[in-house]
């Protein structure tokens, strides 16, 4: 009867399946925890044995693979011995950047592959693989890690590095490791060395052209200073002070000329008269002779020049007076040489007086051309200094200019020989290796068991990967199982209430009654499903 219930409620459960169906035709609802460990209580020998299978067969596997044996040094980067304050370090590269270069030429085929020859690595494959592969092989077991410093330090320099080798050989990890860590240290010291040395050659080249513009700076100002000596902007107060000297010079020199022109006048005049006193005890008669009219002219030609130039009209007529009268008087002496013949040979002798007058007529005559020569000199100076003085503002200005580019080409040579002599300073420290260096910490170690494979590790994960697996399919299977199993699922199928559950009644052979209400209860849920999901 419970048998013939069952069935019953079958086909009643699946006509109501078609109410929501997916894609696949079957209903779905949102699992819940208790779904999950229901399945798992349904699903658990399988999870269990495949967790099981997996851990030795990985083992297995893990066993058949080859040996890995990673060698490690620890690389100590030590500042320079001498403080940067007093010599200052050349190579301002960052370490990072410069490990990184260096790794990158170490690592390359030219220097791999002496390495491999050198060690015999890959025997194996020597005639078999390309040697790109080969190296290519060997940079993959080559690695570099930086260790990055303390943030507690707050220090931007790397404190050294790491670097592993990993091959199938203890011994010749150990080795090749040791190998590549002093190629490192090597290309460090040529690095910095070759640095330092390139940099002091190009100071040099470019002092060499800082002292050749300098010289030439230097030649361009003194050829300007020659050529406008005197004119220059610090000689200009003392071309003003000059000149102001000069003029008071010119002013004492002309009262001086005009005095010596005053004196050369009252001499002739003296001289004229005692010569017309002389003349006339000579002849007997004294009438106003022409030499008296001369000398009243000449007195009268003084008088003028002191107070005009000689190109005032009255200074003119004087002189052409005097000429006149010159010429008159030339004829008059002409005409009393026949007459006075004879007395002249008496009396050629003239009175002292009149030779002294004479002497210091003759001596006023070279006083004023002496005065002369020097007004005329001291004008000249003047000029010269005027000249001087209104040409300072434009060659001030290109002095300016010169000085400018002799300044900067001084400072330019001044700044390059000091960076030459910290560069110099620099070489020296890097080639007595007293700079930035890398010392090895911790030798390559010899590794007393391999890298890979870990066997445990595998072991680990084949458990891992074995129960992953057992979840996967137990989870698949319950996805694919549509059968009703508990009181939710039936809701969920027929949208309906559970009122009552009819247990299953089964006889047994010798006809004892059995009720198993969990089998009624999961026949009605799976046909529950059914009909829900038809």
């Amino acid at each position: 009867m419970a048998r013939a219930a069952d069935l019953i409620l079958r086909p009643a459960i699946a006509a109501g399946f078609g109410e929501n169906e997916n894609e696949d035709g079957m209903t779905e609802r949102e699992l819940t925890t208790a779904d999950y460990i229901a399945m798992l209580r349904r699903r658990w020998v399988l999870v269990v044995v495949l967790a099981a299978v997996g851990c030795p067969i990985s083992y297995m596997v893990s066993r058949f693979l080859p040996n890995r044996f990673k060698s490690q040094t620890l690389v100590l980067v030590e500042r320079p011995s001498v403080p940067e304050k007093i010599v200052e370090s050349l190579d301002t590269e960052d370490l990072a950047q410069r490990l990184s270069s260096m790794q990158q030429q170490i690592l390359s085929r030219s220097r791999l592959e002496p390495i491999i020859n050198r060690f015999g690595l890959y025997s194996d494959d020597v005639n078999k693989v390309p040697m790109e592969d080969l190296v290519a092989r060997l940079q993959k077991g080559i690695e570099v890690t930086p260790i990055l410093p303390m943030a507690e330090t707050q220090n931007r320099h790397l404190p050294g590095f790491y670097v592993s080798v990993t091959l199938g050989n203890a011994r010749t990890a150990q080795q090749v490791c040791t190998a590549v860590t002093s190629m490192f240290i090597e290309e460090n010291l040529r690095l910095r060395q070759q640095h330092s040395e390139d940099t002091t050659q190009f100071l040099v080249n470019q002092l060499a052209q800082a002292k050749a513009n300098l010289d030439e700076q230097d030649a361009k100002l003194a050829a300007f200073k020659s050529h406008y000596l005197g004119s220059l902007p610090d000689q200009e107060q003392m071309n003003l002070n000059l000149l102001g000297n000069m003029t008071s010079q010119l002013d004492a020199a002309t009262q001086a000329l005009a005095r010596a022109q005053q004196e050369k006048t009252f001499a002739e005049s003296m001289l004229a008269q005692q010569i017309a006193a002389w003349q006339a005890t000579q002849t007997g008669h004294s009438p106003e002779t022409l030499e008296q009219q001369l000398a009243a002219l000449q007195t009268q030609l003084a008088t003028l020049q002191s107070r005009y130039t000689d190109d005032y009209p009255d200074v003119i007529k004087a002189k052409n007076d005097i000429a006149a009268l010159k010429k008159q008087i030339a004829m008059s002496d002409i005409q009393k040489t026949s007459t006075d013949a004879s007395k002249t040979q008496k009396n050629t002798l003239e009175p002292t007086q009149v030779a002294q007058l004479r002497a210091q007529v003759h001596n006023l005559e070279q006083v004023i051309a002496e005065k002369a020569r020097e007004q005329e000199q001291i004008k000249q100076q003047i000029r010269l200094y005027q000249d001087r003085v209104q040409s300072t503002p434009a060659v001030e200005q290109q002095f300016k200019e010169l000085t400018r580019g002799y300044q900067t080409a001084l400072e330019s040579y001044n700044d390059l020989q000091k960076k030459r002599d910290e560069s110099a300073m620099a070489a020296e420290l890097e080639r007595k290796q007293q700079g930035e260096q890398f010392r090895v910490l911790d030798p390559a170690n010899l590794p007393d068991k391999p890298s890979f494979p870990n066997r445990p590790l595998f072991a680990v994960g084949g458990l891992g990967g074995g129960l992953a697996l057992g979840l996967a399919i137990a989870f698949l299977l319950e996805m694919k199982d549509s059968s009703l199993k508990t009181e939710r699922d039936v809701e969920f199928a027929l949208r309906l209430p559970v009122l009552a559950i009819i247990p299953q009644i089964e006889t047994t052979p010798a006809g004892k009654v059995i009720e198993k209400e969990d089998l009624v209860l999961a026949g009605v849920r799976a046909g529950s499903s059914q009909n829900g999901r038809a």
